[in-house]
């Protein structure tokens, strides 16, 4: 095993600098899966919630490299990034997750109970997604709960890396 994968193995920056890549393009390929191969079409605030994914792919390959190059200031800075873009995902799938179970009201513009369609320019081909209502639910959570709980897992395993010492290339 080369001396790199040996240290994203070893080293929990390094190691988590992967898992926010990896995570963040599972993320997006799951929600285009369910999408456009699956046929569950998103609501407003599932296109919110793919934002912050959006954002960390880039952000992941930057710390993949910073971790390559031994580069521990921008790695723990770009850590501390994912870290803030985490904890964001998580509380847009908590609150969705939230409106979904009626828990509190969600935007007007996308939930049963306050949605204000016009009827300007009706396009009956596309139907309208309401935010508030869950097409799918794995063991119990919607895709919004999953992401809050998802989200919420990848952000610890950074606050572990951002916590860790540093080692150099000659600790075991």
């Amino acid at each position: 095993m080369s001396d790199t994968a040996g240290r994203f193995l070893r080293d929990p920056a390094s190691f988590a600098a992967g898992v926010v890549l990896a995570a963040a393009v599972f993320m997006i390929l799951g929600a285009l899966f369910f999408e456009h191969v699956l046929g569950y079409q998103p609501c407003e605030l599932c296109f919110v919630q793919r934002k912050p994914w959006y954002a960390l792919i880039p952000v992941g390959f930057a710390l993949v490299t910073f971790a390559a190059k031994d580069n521990r200031t921008l790695l723990r800075a770009g850590l501390g990034l994912a870290l803030v873009v985490l904890l964001v995902s998580a509380g847009l799938g908590a609150w969705h997750a939230g409106i979904e179970w009626k828990w509190w009201q969600g935007p007007a513009s996308c939930t049963a109970s306050g949605a204000n369609f016009t009827l300007a320019l009706p396009d009956l081909s596309r139907r309208v997604v309401l935010c508030d209502e869950a097409p799918v639910r794995i063991l119990g959570l919607s895709l919004a709960g999953w992401n809050a709980v998802f989200s919420l897992g990848v952000a610890l395993l950074v606050l572990r890396g951002l916590l860790a010492r540093s080692r150099t290339a000659g600790d075991t």
